[in-house]
């Protein structure tokens, strides 16, 4: 498994990518097709409050891994069965405790926030799920550490299914924050279970101290930047629903949740791919730059026309969709949020260049300098503004992506507007056919179908006419 060369690397890859694209978009077709029926079934209020609940199970996520599973997947030699087994039990000893204080502290968090009984039950359910979820992490780590992610995606897909198959239909018969309840039990579950049927690992405890400090060396770093993260994020959606009602953290949640569509959809499975891609070509500055230059096309290529689709189309949506105008208030945000999504997702794989060579350091200075901004503005602006605050805080700060490019080259050699700029072009084109074409209300269907779909043919027509050679050249890959 470990002595993997550099065709069996970009074999796996490509297969990885293909897997995990097929299953982010079958997900989130379910996904976003569900949310869609919750939306319409649930107050913004509810969905509000599974956003801030949901949020404080994240910031309680943080503390029980401290980085050892990402180090198991960047480790240069082979994995031994005393690195499994140390990072096990250390994360066992971290997540019992953790779940224990948590379960008990249940009602004083509904206190704080001010949630009824249900909201409660909610909490303790996604305390539950959290536990099982850590029992996954070795049997995850092997199939991601061999690039097996066509394997991977099994119980990733099931659980979600289950998930929001439970949730839609109990909030249909007017079941509310319970429908989550159920959803998130039922989630982990099924998760659990299927994890170790297709990739079984017998559970051992015991720790080797040679091995936890190696892997801390490593993890340590890396996890601080996941807890900058986490402050950055989810802690902020913590305050958020305490400053906030519990309305206008689910304007902040529904905009937040389809603006990021290009992400869920493209970048995540791109991002579960290269990190430990680029970790197997970290040795190589040329390989690691042209595996970059790829990742920027492909991204820049598929997401940059779903975004302006979406910034042209959501006010239409909203406004045709029956029972769905009382989300009206939360466009602005979406628009916001949509555009520092689809930077976001060009400099989430530069900072993962940093982690794959070993640079945690400059992941840090950068999530300490987000962190920071992200907190300090969001509180300026959220008392200047209101909720949309938080929207244009991410907006301002997305554009730092220019340093993150810079300093990425140092370490790959890539150009960033020859593999994204033809494709950025094209989006501009679409938007401007969008914007003199789509109209003002009342909006036709007939009409907005046409539209759309004349500017996905005028971005596709740019972008073959522009980079015909790379494209097949990655159909081509692809088959292969």
């Amino acid at each position: 498994m470990e002595k993997i060369d550099i065709q069996t690397v970009k074999k796996k890859s490509l297969s990885g990518i293909i897997a995990l694209t097929s299953r982010t978009f079958i997900l989130q077709v379910i996904a976003f097709g569900a949310t869609f029926l919750l939306t319409i079934f649930l107050s913004p209020s509810i969905f509000g409050i599974f956003y801030v609940v949901s949020a404080i199970i994240s910031f309680l996520s943080y503390f029980s891994d401290i980085g050892l599973a990402a180090a198991l997947i960047q480790k240069k030699d082979t994995l031994t069965d005393d690195d499994l087994r140390t990072t096990f039990t250390i994360q066992q000893l971290l997540v019992i405790p953790i779940t224990v204080v948590a379960f008990l502290a249940a009602g004083h968090i509904g206190i704080f926030y001010r949630l009824n009984s249900e909201g409660v039950i909610l909490l303790k359910a996604l305390i539950i799920s959290f536990f099982f979820s850590s029992l996954k992490t070795i049997p995850s780590v092997l199939l991601e550490r061999n690039l097996d992610f066509n394997v991977l995606v099994v119980p990733q897909i099931a659980e979600t299914v289950a998930f929001y198959l439970t949730a839609v239909i109990l909030s249909w018969q007017g079941f509310g924050i319970a429908s989550f309840t159920y959803a998130v039990l039922i989630r982990a579950v099924v998760g659990l279970v299927l994890m170790y049927i297709v990739s079984p690992w017998k559970i051992r405890l015991g720790i080797s101290g040679n091995v936890a400090k190696r892997l801390l060396k490593f993890g340590v770093p890396f996890q601080m930047n996941s807890f900058l993260a986490l402050i950055k994020d989810d802690l902020m959606t913590v305050f958020l629903g305490k400053i906030l009602p519990f309305a206008e953290v689910g304007y902040i949640g529904w905009a937040k949740k389809w603006a990021e569509v290009p992400l869920r959809l493209i970048m995540d499975s791109v991002i579960r791919v290269t990190f430990p891609t680029f970790s197997r070509l970290q040795q190589s500055k040329e390989l690691l730059g042209k595996a970059i230059g790829k990742t920027l096309f492909g991204l820049a290529a598929t997401m940059i026309p779903i975004s302006v689709f979406l910034l042209f189309f959501v006010r239409p949506a909203v406004t045709l969709i029956p029972k769905y105008t009382k989300w009206e208030p939360a466009l602005l945000s979406f628009s916001l949020f949509v555009t520092s999504a689809l930077l976001a997702g060009f400099s989430t794989p530069l900072t993962n260049t940093f982690n794959a060579v070993g640079k945690i350091s400059i992941t840090m200075m950068l999530m300490v300098f987000w962190t920071i901004a992200t907190w300090v503005l969001t509180i300026i602006l959220i008392h200047t503004i209101g909720f949309n605050g938080f929207a244009v805080t991410l907006c301002m700060l997305s554009l730092t992506i220019i340093i993150v490019v810079k300093l990425a080259q140092r370490y790959a050699s890539f150009s960033f507007f020859r593999n994204a700029g033809w494709p950025c072009i094209g989006g501009i084109l679409q938007a401007f056919w969008y914007a003199l074409t789509i109209g003002k209300e009342p909006y036709a269907i007939s009409r907005l179908a046409l539209v759309g779909i004349t500017g996905v043919i005028l971005y596709v027509g740019i972008i073959w006419i522009t980079g015909r050679q790379r494209i097949i050249e990655i159909i081509h890959a692809f088959y292969s």
